[in-house]
C-alpha cells in the first residue's frame, strides 16, 4: 500500500538522474568547497569544471516531458563559462572594479535561460545585442555630458546619475516580490527602464566600465547599493568614502546571488502576502511543521500553501501571483553552482520533493546535511533555525520511508507537469 494512499499524485515525473547509490565519501568530495576557503589559485582551478559535480533535474525532466531545452542548456553553459572565472579574490571584488567576469553577460545568460523555459521559442535571447546597449548608453552619455570629464569626480558622477535617472528615466521598483518579473531580468530592464536595485547597480557599473575603458574615468569609484526600499544606486569617490559605506559595497558574487535570489523569491511556488522564509513555506505546505506553533499564520497563508500544492498535484506548474516551479528550480540550481550558501541545497531538495523527484530530493538533502555535520558548522540557536532543522529532519524521514516502501518503483508513464499548460489561472 502506498505511503500516501490515494492522495499520492498520479502524474509524478521521475527520471534516472541521481540514482547511483550515494556515499559519504562522494558527498564529502562534492562539498569540500564549503569548508575552509582555499587560496585563490586553487579555487580558480576548482571552478574549471563548474557544475560537473552536480546532476540537476530541471532540463532532463523537461526533455522527458517533451519540452525542448537546447536553448536553456546553451544559456546555462554560458552562465557557467562566466562563473568559472570567479576566483576567491574575484568573488569579493566590487562590481565597480570587476575584471574577470562579464557581469552584464552573466545576467543576460540568466535571462536567456528563463526566457527559453517560459516562451518555448526556437530563437535564443540576443545576448550580444543587449550587451551592445551598454556601449550605446555610454556613448550617448559622453555626447551629452562631455564637459563633465574636465570637472571633479563628484560632478562627473552626479552628471552620470542625472543621465540615468532623469534623462533616461531608469527607475527602481519598490517591492521585493515583484508582480512584474521583467524588473528582475536585465534585458527587460534595459528595454522598459524599470528594475530592481541589483539591476540598476549592474547597469551603472557597466557604464563605469565603458568609461574607464575609454580613458574617461581616472579615479576609483564605488557604487552605493541601497538596502532600503526606495533609494537608487549611487556612485561615490572611493578616496572620500566612510567606513559605514563598506556595508553597501556590492561584490561580483553578491550581485549574482542577489539577482538569483530575487528570482527565487518571485517564482517560489508557495507565496503569501507576507515576506518570510521560503523553505518553511514549502515545508508548511508539505505538513512538516506543526501549525499550532506558528503564530504568524493567517488564513491567506494557509490557503496559498494549499492552493500551490493543489496546482502541483494537478500538473499546473505556474499561475499568476503563485510562482513558477520551473524558474524557481532554475534559480536554485544556479545558486548552487555559485556555492554561496549550503542552504540552497536544502531549498532545492524540498522543491524536488514537491515535484515527486524523491530520490534526487534525498540526495541533495544528504549533501546539505553533510555540510552541517562538520565541526566548523554552528548548531542552530534561534527559534527559526530550530524550526528549519526540525522540518529538514521530517523531510529526511519521509523521503527515506518513501524510498524504502515495499514495491515502490518508478512509473512507466510520464506526465507533462513541467511542460506548457494552457490553464489561465
Amino acid at each position: 500500500m502506498s505511503l500516501f494512499g490515494a492522495s499520492s499524485p498520479p502524474w509524478v515525473l521521475r527520471t534516472s538522474l541521481l540514482t547511483a547509490p550515494s556515499s559519504s565519501s562522494s558527498s564529502s568530495s562534492k562539498f569540500s568547497k564549503y569548508q575552509s576557503c582555499p587560496s585563490p589559485r586553487l579555487l580558480c582551478r576548482a571552478q574549471a569544471n563548474v557544475g560537473s559535480d552536480f546532476k540537476f533535474v530541471l532540463h532532463d525532466a523537461l526533455d522527458s516531458s517533451g519540452t525542448p531545452t537546447s536553448l536553456a542548456r546553451e544559456a546555462r553553459e554560458g552562465f557557467c563559462s562566466q562563473i568559472r572565472h570567479l576566483s576567491g579574490i574575484e568573488r569579493q571584488t566590487s562590481i565597480s572594479i570587476n575584471r574577470c567576469v562579464d557581469l552584464g553577460k552573466t545576467a543576460l545568460y540568466i535571462a536567456a535561460e528563463d526566457d527559453s523555459l517560459v516562451s518555448h521559442s526556437s530563437v535564443p535571447l540576443p545576448v550580444d545585442a543587449f550587451i551592445s546597449r551598454f556601449g550605446d548608453l555610454s556613448m550617448d552619455y559622453c555626447s551629452h555630458y562631455n564637459s563633465s570629464f574636465r570637472s571633479s569626480p563628484e560632478r562627473l558622477l552626479e552628471s552620470l546619475e542625472n543621465y540615468l535617472y532623469v534623462n533616461k528615466a531608469f527607475r527602481r521598483t519598490n517591492a521585493r516580490h515583484h508582480s512584474e518579473p521583467r524588473a528582475l531580468y536585465l534585458h527587460s530592464v534595459l528595454t522598459h527602464r524599470s528594475g530592481s536595485p541589483a539591476m540598476l547597480s549592474l547597469i551603472y557599473s557597466e557604464i563605469l566600465k565603458m568609461l574607464r575603458l575609454w580613458g574617461f574615468l581616472d579615479f576609483d569609484v564605488e557604487i552605493f547599493f541601497p538596502h532600503d526600499r526606495h533609494s537608487l544606486p549611487r556612485g561615490y569617490h572611493k578616496q572620500k568614502s566612510k567606513e559605514s559605506d563598506n556595508a553597501h559595497i556590492l561584490t561580483s558574487q553578491g550581485l549574482l546571488v542577489e539577482i538569483l535570489r530575487n528570482l527565487k523569491d518571485a517564482f517560489w511556488p508557495f507565496q503569501h502576502d507576507q515576506p518570510g522564509n521560503l523553505f518553511l513555506r514549502a515545508a508548511r505546505a508539505a505538513n512538516f511543521i506543526d501549525r499550532s506553533n506558528i503564530n504568524e499564520d493567517s488564513g491567506f497563508q494557509l490557503a496559498s500553501a494549499k492552493a500551490a500544492q493543489h496546482r502541483l498535484d494537478r500538473g499546473v506548474w505556474t499561475s499568476v501571483h503563485f510562482g513558477d516551479m520551473r524558474r524557481a528550480l532554475s534559480a536554485c540550481e544556479r545558486l548552487i553552482l555559485l556555492e554561496a550558501d549550503p542552504k540552497e541545497l536544502r531549498d532545492y531538495s524540498i522543491l524536488l520533493y514537491h515535484c515527486g523527484f524523491y530520490e534526487q530530493s534525498l540526495e541533495y538533502l544528504k549533501l546539505y546535511q553533510d555540510t552541517k555535520s562538520r565541526p566548523l558548522r554552528r548548531q542552530p540557536s534561534d527559534s527559526l533555525a530550530i524550526l528549519e532543522e526540525d522540518a529538514v529532519e521530517k523531510l529526511m524521514i519521509r523521503l527515506n520511508l518513501i524510498l524504502m516502501e515495499d514495491g515502490w518503483s518508478r512509473p512507466s508513464y510520464v506526465r507533462n507537469f513541467l511542460g506548457n499548460n494552457s490553464e489561465p489561472w
